[in-house]
């Protein structure tokens, strides 16, 4: 009881020279709900026995409620080091965007714009014209649509062309990615009829020929970007599909994924077709991801023949999925970048850090291991590995990238305590444990990223 009554009150915690700091950088309401916390939390601690009378000086409360106000006042959603060697980290906010893109974002969202509006014309306009002729050209389209992921793009495809009569798809090809997304569902949902055909390894063109009808609306064709079937295996190839839909009068969409632009020739385990080579193999439509090895923001975009776009512009759904002006600002952004495909694998961070070799990350190593030796407490010590990075997001499965990592040690803290603390700390430093080590991946711990995780090294070693 002695404990409890030496609690402070309220009153005189606020007239503490460091709450009295706080009250000027923060609302008040704030602080009070702070100051209570805090004291409601030592009361329960006190009655639990779990306190001592240090514990309940001005200085050690103060110290609390600051604490208190620095995570009551952290944003949800921020920025942190992605040490996981996970590029296209869907848990992190999958692939970063070219810092050149910056200004011409905050730009953009700081401001108004010409969002709708027509500048030649002087009248409104329409979102998608920001894209549209850039995706063509880069891709061979006629015409081109952006939605909010590539989920609402198969979904508003489904919606339009297929709602009431029949898709065919391979029964190899009815993928579920993250999230729970199903070919399935979301077929149900857009008002399409499953069709099934072949097995699960393996499906013909005769399966594919015997399921159409005159209630057949499209030959759907699914990239199984996130898995793999090796053995036993046939598929329909994307030229074998066009062509029997030309013969029926059917047409073929392509659901391809990631969204790749560029030739991954040379890059260990990287074989992703291009949607060029799609539509140059004569789809009607593809559909891909902008934020997966596009390098962009979360997008979905559809491109093919007009004839077949067109209607969807029109398509009610389409305002539920439609993209705000920051989407349409960094998918521009980035789209500008593969016109000079050189560019692009050196600006967008996605393509850059796919490719970096094995050789270019131990040298990058080496660099931060002699930084941190010089600016860690000796309790903390560092060593390089080799491991393999993933590219995540979905994506090329099966590819292993050679990397460098620092294995991390505490000699104060086991390795989940360290792991937690780094988790903890105002910008988190997020890694992976495996043999008993902390490991950053050198893949994806940008060069601006090493003063964070310094500073939150020395915090857990304090």
């Amino acid at each position: 009881m002695d404990l409890i009554r030496s609690i402070p009150k309220v009153d005189k915690i606020l007239t503490e020279p460091v709450c009295q700091r706080l009250l000027k950088d923060h609302p008040r309401p704030v602080v009070l709900a702070a100051v209570r916390q805090v004291l409601d939390e030592l009361r329960k601690a006190t009655l639990a026995g779990r306190v001592q009378a240090a514990d309940l000086t001005p200085t050690a409360v103060c110290a609390g409620i600051e604490r208190c106000l620095a995570a009551g006042e952290a944003f949800s959603l921020r920025r942190v080091v992605n040490g996981t060697g996970v590029v296209i980290h869907t848990n992190l906010g999958r692939s970063s965007l070219a810092p050149r893109l910056r200004e011409h974002l905050a730009d953009i969202a700081f401001g108004y714009s010409t969002l709708e509006y027509d500048l030649a014309a002087g009248e409104r306009g329409t979102r998608y014209a920001h894209v549209e002729q850039l995706i063509c050209r880069l891709t061979g389209a006629e015409a081109a649509l952006v939605v909010n992921n590539n989920a609402a793009a198969v979904l508003l495809v489904l919606s339009a062309m297929g709602a009431g009569r029949e898709v065919v798809v391979s029964r190899g090809e009815l993928v579920e990615i993250g999230g729970a997304f199903r070919i399935p569902d979301v077929m149900k949902l857009g008002g399409a009829l499953l069709r099934e055909v072949g097995t699960t390894n393996r499906t013909h063109l005769r399966d594919y020929r015997g399921a159409i009808t005159d209630q057949t609306a499209m030959l759907l064709k699914v990239h199984c970007s996130n898995f793999a079937v090796i053995g036993f295996t046939a598929e329909v190839t994307v030229s074998e599909l066009v062509a029997l839909g030309k013969e029926c009068g059917v047409p073929v969409v392509a659901d391809i994924g990631s969204g790749n632009l560029v030739d991954w020739q040379g890059v260990a385990g990287m074989n992703e077709p291009r949607v060029q080579e799609y539509l140059a193999a004569g789809v009607d439509l593809v559909t891909f991801s902008g934020d997966k090895l596009l390098g962009g923001p979360q997008a979905g975009i559809i491109a093919g023949r007009a004839a077949v776009i067109n209607p969807l512009k029109k398509h009610q759904l389409l305002r539920a999925l439609r993209v705000d002006k920051l989407t349409l600002a960094a998918l521009e952004g980035t789209l500008r970048l593969y016109r000079d495909e050189q560019l692009a694998w050196a600006e967008i961070p996605t393509l850059r850090l796919l490719r970096m070799t094995a050789a270019e990350l131990k040298k990058k190593g080496q660099q931060a291991l002699r930084r941190l030796r010089r600016q860690l407490p000796d309790s903390i010590t560092a060593e390089l590995v080799t491991g393999f990075s993933q590219v995540g997001g979905g994506a090329l499965p099966l590819a292993e990238l050679p990397t460098w990592l620092l294995a991390i040690r505490s000699a104060e803290h086991s390795t989940r305590e360290l792991e937690e603390g780094l988790r903890r700390q105002p910008v988190p430093v997020i890694g992976r444990i495996a043999h008993g080590d902390f490991l950053l991946d050198l893949r994806t711990v940008a060069d601006d990223d090493w003063p964070a995780v310094v500073d939150a090294l020395r915090a857990v070693s304090v």
